[in-house]
């Protein structure tokens, strides 16, 4: 996910003022250079005798017994939903460099690609479920900010508020149900 968040942050702070040419580049590139990575690591997972991977970054607060550390797991379904996230993704990024080259706003679009690739694969490999809910947002807020694209046509900007209520709705209710989890169990880890 740091790669395409990477491009996902270069495109958002000059996306504006680099030639599409560029803006093709970091957007594509950063997805394609995550597809072959997941590659490598897929073969890696495969030929080995591991069932799982994990690593824990850091941990994000201690609070009242909550403390949830930002940390990545990969098993064989997760590490499935990455290649099927950053191949294919790849090739959407790829095919969008020239079906949008002429759209304004082309800089912005790729940022928000970026952004929902890395969300998607924080989304996937989280290991616990706050950070799991932190993906679920960011995949959110692209949608919204993908479906408005085109936010000139009325009709584009309602069908991104309508898309980004109803997802409120249900990240209320996944909400709810983390920290019914938590009062239960006493942790939101996936291994707990």
């Amino acid at each position: 996910p740091v790669i395409p968040f990477l491009g996902f942050l270069v495109l958002s702070l000059t996306g504006l003022k680099l030639p599409r040419t560029a803006i093709a580049t970091i957007g594509a590139g950063s997805v394609g250079l995550s597809a072959l990575l997941s590659c490598l690591v897929a073969f890696s997972f495969f030929s080995g005798s591991t069932e799982q991977m994990g690593v824990v970054l850091w941990q994000w607060m201690d609070v009242a017994g909550f403390s949830p550390e930002f940390g990545f797991r990969l098993d064989a379904l997760s590490l499935a939903f990455v290649l099927v996230i950053t191949v294919i993704g790849f090739f959407i990024h790829l095919y969008s460099t020239e079906f949008m080259y002429e759209e304004p706003g082309y800089g912005r679009f790729f940022a928000a690609m970026n952004l929902f690739v890395s969300a998607m694969l924080i989304l996937v490999m989280a290991n616990n479920l706050a950070l799991l809910y932190l993906g679920w947002e960011g995949v959110g807020l692209c949608s919204y900010l993908l479906i408005g694209f085109y936010f000139q046509d009325s009709n584009n900007g309602q069908a991104a508020q309508k898309a980004f209520i109803v997802t409120r709705i249900g990240d209320t209710a996944l909400g709810i149900g983390l920290f019914l989890l938590f009062a239960r169990l006493g942790t939101l880890g996936l291994s707990g």
